[in-house]
């Protein structure tokens, strides 16, 4: 019997997607605005108010009527000062306005002067430069017209989106509710950092490396710790943790090996939908649901990753992670690229599409991308030394100079 083809990964992300359940018209709550940061939007939100509310001035200068302002017209006497927060009068005509950045323009002036083309004399000002209408002047509504769609539902808030927010005197948002993620690893080999290590064993690092990743996704982890490697005890571990959560990711245990029970495990109490990546690395990764044990509840979504802490980053990154977002409703799924150039050159790949822990540097203009020597899959602090990873499709042969597709770490964040 032949083994299975392996799939390539944008296939397999489009069948992820396609079987995913979107969660996120059933699962809203309103949050304070400064808590929402990375949250997504459950709805659109339509701007209530014009900002700014009133047009205002984009300078220090004078409010004016700008046909008042033709070359060799009488000194313009100043009537009013108007500083940011103050409301000004009635501009009378033949008069100008002292008004400084930010101040609501007065009625009647439909231009400001820069200062720095006036002249001053005796309490009135002699205009060196003449404006036209609307020079210098910030409309109502320049940033924000009201009525009009600010964000769009399934849209992850930044910073400066809640700063927007912030200007239509939002104080609360509502948002997508977070998944429950329940994060186990497997092998009787691991320990977690804090205990001391035992003849045979290593430290866990890639439980505390996808807490994080799942952390900057705002998603709710729960820890059910380290699994032993037998088929009964996976089993189990697997069921309980389907009872907890919207979704179950593991690490190990879903290769080939005499010790590797996940995925007969998942074949036993679920189904397994996905097994086996064309990528490198990444190749032993697994999704499949989990049996509810209510009948009318439906399964949990699995996520089996490799054991190597470089591929399990990388499947996560590459599937898991766009895989939870679209789960909540988010638009926006994959990390962004960029193209550089290759520093370095290499014979044709072989029949998966690789992922290169490289770093960037900056030559004449161009970012160049030049590859770890070291890319073993087990050689975790690997991800610290480089700036993201770069793809290399399958069967390709890399000259220096050739234009290759990037993606930062930076983007990984919220």
């Amino acid at each position: 019997m032949s083994a299975p083809a392996l799939t390539p990964i944008d296939e397999a992300l489009q069948r992820l997607l396609e079987q995913l359940p979107v969660q996120a018209a059933a699962r809203t709550e309103t949050v304070e605005l400064r808590t929402a940061l990375g949250r997504c939007l459950a709805k659109d939100i339509h701007a209530s108010r014009d900002v700014p509310p009133h047009a205002n001035s984009a300078m220090d200068g004078y409010a004016v009527r700008a046909a008042e302002t033709a070359v060799d017209t009488a000194a313009l006497p100043v009537t009013q000062r108007i500083a940011a927060g103050q409301v000004g009068e009635f501009l009378v005509p033949g008069s100008c306005a002292r008004i400084f950045t930010g101040a609501p323009l007065p009625e009647g002036a439909d231009a400001v002067v820069m200062q720095e083309n006036c002249e001053t004399v005796d309490g009135s000002i002699r205009v060196l430069q003449p404006v036209a209408t609307g020079e210098n002047v910030r409309p109502a509504g320049a940033d924000i017209k009201k009525d009009s769609r600010l964000f769009a539902a399934g849209r992850r808030l930044r910073p400066q989106d809640l700063g927007a927010l912030a200007s239509l005197g939002l104080t609360q948002v509502q948002v997508v509710k977070p998944l429950s993620i329940a994060l186990m690893t497997t092998g009787d080999e691991l320990q977690r950092p804090g205990n001391a290590l035992q003849p045979g064993q290593i430290y866990d690092s890639n439980f505390t490396t996808l807490h994080a990743l799942l952390a900057a996704l705002n998603m709710q982890v729960i820890d059910c710790g380290r699994v032993g490697d037998t088929l009964d005890s996976t089993r189990e571990a697997l069921l309980a943790a389907a009872q907890l959560a919207d979704c179950v990711i593991t690490t190990g245990g879903v290769s080939v090996g005499e010790e590797d029970h996940v995925r007969a495990a998942i074949e036993q109490i679920g189904e397994l939908k996905l097994w086996k990546l064309a990528v490198k690395p990444g190749k032993p990764f697994a999704f499949g649901s989990i049996n509810a044990a209510d009948d009318l509840a439906p399964p949990c979504q699995f996520f089996g990753l490799p054991g190597n802490p470089v591929s399990a980053f990388a499947t996560f990154v590459l599937l898991v992670r766009p895989a939870l977002l679209a789960m909540q409703g988010a638009t926006d799924l994959e990390p962004r690229r960029f193209a550089v150039s290759a520093g370095f050159e290499r014979g044709v790949s072989g029949g998966r599409q690789e992922y290169l822990r490289a770093c960037l540097v900056e030559s004449e203009g161009r970012l160049i991308a030049e590859p770890l020597v070291n890319q073993s899959s087990g050689v975790a602090a690997s991800l610290s030394r480089s700036d993201g990873l770069l793809i290399v499709p399958p069967q390709t042969r890399v000259s220096r100079g050739d234009s290759l597709w990037f993606l930062p770490f930076s983007e990984l964040g919220s």
